[in-house]
């Protein structure tokens, strides 16, 4: 029997998550259920897709090979179904929103009731992620549109940008230390600024609005997220930036001190951006709309 859209459909889920469960729970099956369409899979091509190892998975080269092919044709029936949708002017399924971390949940609790109540027919199925898997995902169809902190690269995939709003900096403290105001970056040591872990694009942005550049100091700290850094700020462990948007929930500490910045510069564009060809593509300009708004007021 040929490979049917729903084998590529496991296929590609096992290959993400590299787990049957996990996979099966992407894919609202049982895990034996999708184990036995994958080796109906493997049978029908005579080699096998995945190294196993318990319930876990790793692709094997064929598996890689085929993968590619799969997203191909995945990502064709999808636009197949989306060039019928956008004859009914809306989406038939629910809309995949990314979200960069230090921004989901930040702006999510404000701007998803106003998209409930402003565009009452649409779902939402909302992920976090750093910017580049945003990006990839809106390359190979896995997302429809995403809210990140950066412009897209140069080169990549034929995305609209759409600039939502500015997000500037504050400088955070712990409340003993007294600090003239407005406070110039150039004054802070280098070995006190608390950074997020590579990768995430507001690690990149403090280090552009601080100059710190690659050298840091002997000291080396790295947090997975905000609210790590601003718990060792409270307790005099050094000091950290924060996005305007975080300092209702990550600044209301009475051991912290908030102090405004005399850098114009140290900010972050916030904006929508999706795949030009998406055929929903009015819509998206319309949630941007609702987004920004939300944000004005």
């Amino acid at each position: 029997m040929p490979i049917t859209l729903r084998q590529m459909t496991y296929l590609a889920a096992l290959a993400d998550t590299g787990h049957f469960g996990r996979a099966a729970e992407r894919c609202h099956v049982t895990q034996p259920a999708l184990s036995q369409q994958i080796r109906q899979m493997e049978e029908y091509c005579g080699a096998p897709l995945f190294d196993r190892l318990g319930r876990t998975a790793r692709l094997t080269p064929f598996g890689r090979d085929l993968l590619d092919r799969a997203r191909n044709v995945l990502a064709a029936a999808e636009g197949f179904e989306d060039f019928v949708a956008a004859a009914r002017a809306q989406p038939v399924r629910p809309l995949r929103f990314g979200l960069i971390p230090t921004v989901a949940p930040y702006l999510l609790p404000e701007i998803y009731p106003a998209l409930r109540r402003e565009l009452p027919h649409l779902g939402f199925t909302v992920s976090e992620n750093r910017t580049e898997h945003l990006l990839s995902g809106l390359d190979d169809g896995a997302l429809d549109l995403a809210l990140i902190a950066t412009l897209p690269p140069t080169g990549g995939p034929a995305l609209e940008t759409i600039p939502l709003f500015e997000d500037p900096f504050v400088l955070v403290t712990s409340a003993s230390e007294a600090l003239p105001a407005p406070i110039s970056l150039d004054q802070l040591p280098p070995e006190r600024v608390l950074l997020l872990d590579e990768g995430h694009c507001f690690r990149d942005q403090t280090i552009a609005a601080c100059k710190l550049g690659g050298a840091r100091g002997p000291r080396t700290f790295a947090a997975t997220s905000l609210s790590t850094i601003v718990e060792f700020v409270a307790n005099g462990q050094g000091v950290t930036l924060l996005p305007q948007i975080a300092l209702r929930r990550e600044a209301a500490d009475t051991r912290l001190a908030i102090h405004p910045l005399a850098d114009p510069l140290a900010r972050r564009q916030l904006s929508m951006v999706f795949r030009r060809s998406a055929p929903h593509a009015d819509l998206f300009r319309r949630i941007a709309t609702v987004i920004a708004g939300v944000h004005r007021a």
